[in-house]
């Protein structure tokens, strides 16, 4: 899991970033990215991509991450963005904002999918990212979690809706709260919703 970051550190980087998001598919809220730098040659066998992980898994890693790790960012693009300039350029924002929210300095950046970020920094793209790089799986567990935070306080704001359960995903139960209740003020309205 962690030879992505050695062959960017046996190039002469010290300081490489995993950078991934959670929340591209829903109908409601953010989409959350988070950026993460690890000490070198870590290793904790219980971080993989968070969605083999169960809740419970992710929460206490999460814990765990955020007390090793060199430095975490966090970016947020509310769903109104997200409806303005389509959900790529608003994953590929919230990844931007996750990095320049980090309080160490990167000079790598390992970025899960095919696309890079509009940063001045050297970076790869990888498929699959969350599964082949430690950094990577550190940041997809890092946003997936921060975002069920999230949707957990909105469940109190609209509790109609169960966030709590399906964290903004097109549940059947969703998509008939939102036909019988209408859309929220963090619902994506450019989303199809069907029936």
């Amino acid at each position: 899991m962690n030879s992505f970051e050695s062959e960017v550190r046996q190039l002469g980087f010290k300081s490489v970033a995993g950078i991934d998001e959670a929340g591209r598919g829903p109908l409601a809220g953010p989409i959350v990215a988070a950026a993460v730098i690890l000490p070198y040659d870590y290793i904790n066998v219980d971080i993989r991509d968070s969605k083999k992980l169960t809740p419970l898994q992710r929460e206490k890693i999460f814990k765990t991450i955020r007390n090793d790790a060199i430095s975490i960012g966090l970016g947020f693009v509310e769903p109104s963005v997200i409806d303005e300039i389509n959900i790529l350029r608003a994953t590929l924002l919230a990844m931007k904002r996750a990095v320049l929210n980090l309080s160490a300095p990167t000079d790598y950046l390992l970025i899960d999918g095919r696309d890079t970020i509009n940063l001045s920094i050297p970076q790869k793209a990888i498929i699959r990212g969350d599964s082949l790089s430690i950094s990577v799986a550190s940041a997809s567990i890092m946003a997936k979690v921060s975002r069920d935070h999230v949707m957990e306080k909105y469940h109190r704001q609209f509790p109609d809706y169960n966030f709590l359960r399906n964290k903004g995903y097109g549940t059947r139960e969703h998509r008939e709260a939102i036909i019988k209740y209408g859309y929220c003020k963090i619902h994506r309205k450019s989303f199809k919703v069907k029936a």
